[in-house]
Order: C-alpha cells, then sequence, then structure tokens
C-alpha cells in the first residue's frame, strides 16, 4: 500500500541548523492537511551533521517537537529515504545543500514507484544570492515563498532562465502567530533582536551595543532587552565571531539592561518596542502589531539586510528612538510581506500548499523524477562541486570513501565521530576568527 494512502501521513524534515529546522519542522505542521490532529502526522527529523548542528539546547529553545530525530550525514539520509515510505519530505538546508540532496534522492529513487513529494524554501527574509539560492533550490515539488513579494520575485528569475516555475507556491511564514499588541507593559520593555553575522565587524557591534546600553540609562524605567540567538559555543544558521555577551563584558551596563535567551515569541510576549538590524523577527513582531524598528544607523545597505525594509516605514535611527519617535508601518508594505494578516487569513495562506500536495500525492503513477536545473550538463564548472561537499558524485551516488555509505556507524564510531565535530566546531568558532584577526593586523 502506498504510504499516501494510509492515514497517517509520514512526514521527513532534513534541517542543518536550529533556524532551519525550526521553519521545517513549522512548515511540516502548517502544511499538513486541514483538520489533521497529531495522530494523523508522524514527524521524523534529521539534523545534517555539520558546524551548525543544534545542541539539544538550542533544539529545547526552538520548541517544536518530532517523533524521532537523529543526526545523520548526508549519505546516512540517502540511505533512510531509499527504504523509508514518507510522505512529504521538508529539505530545510542552505541552497547547496538541497541541491546535493535533490540529485542524491533522484539517484536513489530511480525505478521506484513511488516517492515523497518533496518540498523547500527559505527560512526568512531573502535579501541576498537571490539568483543562486533559487536556482540551488530548482528541482523541488513546492519551492515554498514566504510572501506575495517574493512569490513574484521567485517566478521571475525561474522564468529568466527558462526553468519551470510551477513549483513556486506562495505561503507564509510559519512561525508568525501570537496574541496581537495591546498596549504598554509594565515596565514598558525595549527588546533588541540581535543576529549572528550581522554586523560582521566588532566596531559596528560595539556601537550598537552602546547604543542600547545609553538607551537603558536614558529611559531608566523602562527594561531593556537584548535578545541572543546562541550562547558562545554554539553555532546558528551563521557563524557569530563576536558574540555580544563578550562584548558586553568590558561595559558597565545599569540594571535595566539584560541579556536574554528562549523563544522569540514568548520575549514578543512582553515587548513593546522590537529593534533590529534585519531580522526575521521584524516581521514577527510587524505580524503581531508590536511597534518595530529597523535600525538605519550603520546605513542602508545590501550587505545587512535593511534594505530589504525600504518601503517599511519601519527605518529609524537611534537618536530618533532615544527622542521618542515610534514608526508608523506601511500596510500595503506589511501585506506583500505576508504578516499583519488576520488569524483566519494567516491560516489560509498554506492553503495553496496543502491542496498541491494533495494533488502530488494523488497522481496516477506516481510522481516523476527530480528534475532539477543544474545538470552536468548544464553547469559542468559548478554542479560537482556542490555534490562533492556532501561526498556525492556529478550523478547524485556516494563518493568512494564517503562515511558511513556502506553501513550503520558502530559505538565506537559514532564517540569518535562526536569528538571530531567537537574539535572541528571549536576551530571554527574559536580558533579561526582568531587568526583572521591576526591577519588583519
Amino acid at each position: 500500500m502506498p504510504a499516501s494512502a494510509k492515514k497517517s501521513r509520514r512526514v521527513a524534515v532534513l534541517a542543518d541548523s536550529d533556524t532551519r529546522w525550526k521553519w521545517g519542522a513549522l512548515t511540516a505542521n502548517r502544511i499538513a492537511p486541514e483538520n489533521a490532529d497529531e495522530s494523523d502526522i508522524r514527524l521524523d527529523g534529521y539534523l545534517l551533521r555539520g558546524r551548525a548542528t543544534p545542541t539539544a539546547r538550542q533544539l529545547q529553545e526552538v520548541g517544536v517537537p518530532a517523533d524521532s530525530l537523529r543526526e545523520v550525514t548526508a549519505v546516512e539520509f540517502l540511505r533512510t529515504m531509499a527504504r523509508e515510505p514518507y510522505d512529504v519530505l521538508v529539505l530545510a538546508l542552505v541552497g547547496g545543500g538541497v541541491q546535493a540532496m535533490l540529485h542524491g534522492l533522484k539517484r536513489i529513487w530511480e525505478g521506484q514507484p513511488e516517492r515523497p513529494v518533496v518540498v523547500t524554501g527559505y527560512v526568512g527574509v531573502v535579501y541576498e544570492k537571490l539568483a543562486d539560492g533559487l536556482l540551488l533550490r530548482h528541482g523541488a515539488d513546492l519551492v515554498l515563498a514566504n510572501s506575495r513579494q517574493d512569490a513574484e520575485r521567485f517566478r521571475a528569475v525561474y522564468e529568466g532562465v527558462g526553468a519551470d516555475a510551477s513549483a513556486v507556491t506562495e505561503v507564509a511564514l510559519p512561525f508568525l502567530g501570537g496574541a496581537p499588541y495591546t498596549g504598554g507593559h509594565d515596565p514598558y520593555t525595549v527588546v533588541f533582536a540581535a543576529q549572528p553575522s550581522v554586523p560582521d565587524n566588532r566596531r559596528d557591534r560595539t556601537y550598537l551595543l552602546n547604543r542600547l546600553i545609553q538607551h537603558a540609562r536614558k529611559h531608566p524605567e523602562r527594561e531593556v532587552l537584548l535578545k541572543l540567538r546562541s550562547k558562545p559555543g554554539e553555532h546558528t544558521t551563521h557563524i557569530e565571531e563576536l558574540p555580544y555577551q563578550k562584548l558586553v563584558q568590558r561595559l558597565d551596563p545599569p540594571a535595566n539592561f539584560r541579556l536574554v535567551y528562549g523563544h522569540m515569541g514568548e520575549v514578543l510576549d512582553r515587548t513593546d518596542l522590537l529593534v533590529t538590524i534585519s531580522s526575521t523577527a521584524a516581521l514577527e513582531s510587524l505580524h503581531r502589531r508590536i511597534p518595530t524598528v529597523v535600525l538605519t544607523d550603520l546605513g542602508v545597505r545590501e550587505v545587512l539586510g535593511n534594505h530589504h525594509f525600504v518601503g517599511s516605514g519601519c527605518l529609524a535611527s537611534w537618536d530618533q528612538l532615544d527622542d521618542g519617535h515610534r514608526p508608523v508601518p506601511d500596510q500595503e508594505w506589511v501585506a506583500r510581506q505576508g504578516v499583519a494578516a488576520g488569524g483566519g487569513s494567516y491560516e489560509a495562506a498554506f492553503d495553496a500548499a496543502r491542496e498541491r500536495i494533495a494533488k502530488l500525492l494523488d497522481r496516477p503513477g506516481g510522481l516523476p523524477a527530480l528534475t532539477p536545473y543544474y545538470t552536468p550538463a548544464t553547469a559542468p564548472g559548478y554542479l560537482p562541486g556542490i555534490l562533492a561537499r556532501h561526498h556525492l558524485g556529478p550523478d547524485g551516488s556516494p563518493l568512494p570513501g564517503a562515511p558511513a555509505h556502506d553501513r550503520e556507524p558502530g559505538p565506537v564510531r559514532q564517540i569518535v565521530r562526536r569528538a571530531a565535530r567537537g574539535a572541528y566546531r571549536h576551530g571554527v568558532q574559536r580558533v579561526a576568527p582568531v587568526i583572521r584577526r591576526m591577519g588583519e593586523l
């Protein structure tokens, strides 16, 4: 019996970081059949082993449970997909990872009468490498766009290179929600949503930290929170070489300034003003009608990502905020981002994806083979390198010597692998930044 004919839908999510696990798992829940309860869905999580594999603390903070969850290499994951009858597979990976999995999956599913519907997309705002990232995701059955604006841009890119754009499906960010903002809290709370890699230098990060502390001193009646993504030594989607936790040790912040962790939604529950450079938290905040500011202090620049918010009405500087300015968002801009919608209309944002998945699962004769835009013929100087990083050859098959391509790892190998991974993370997080800074002297 095909998996799609069973009452319970089996869904697999492959993610390579804490943020992408959050997006992938929540997306899996959002695109579940309407009125389905927890017993109707089995969600299996797979964490792609690498520098950003989330820790237990990060997974707990994300707060999205799964029926099973384990770390895998790319080759181990492909081997599992060859034998497990899933209905839907969500690839929550960086673009190169998606492309490698599409070719690997195409290879292992050759000749099989049934295969899962493959879904991919973006974690948040798409403000850089639009064409590169999109073409690396081409070949999935659904490429999710988080807004009307993104859907239009995605189709334009695919059609512009002569690729099939029918997979582009408009949805919304899966983690929006929470109670709408109704007024001030006691104390009035200002939250700065930090980002691991924006800005990327000590001068600018120290500047932002100083301005946040100055705001706390100027408004002692307020609570000023620095919302952090990770603790020192942990990895997120992006590498954080200069954690704010270390920078703040050299300063003397007032008592009403604090560092906080935890689920972003819970922090927003007590937020009266959300401030950021370009974090997706701004969209979460706008969705809940919380006053939201995208800072211009360091300029409005593509490298910062705040250029995405041009036209939003949310751009402002710390000087303006210190003087009491509160931006008013442009409702037309906000609507095009798929946020600030009523509860019913937000849920309806996933209807098109649900309908498309249902039709694909019921397609007579099963689904056709995956057809990525990039092939050894169309990108012979680019694709092989992407696949090789995941120990795959140009045809998507494991390269000789690929880790554990022929057997499950034993206990000793697992212990050695954990130790090696810890050493690698230490090198990326602690040693490499020091070497780079020394090179700049």
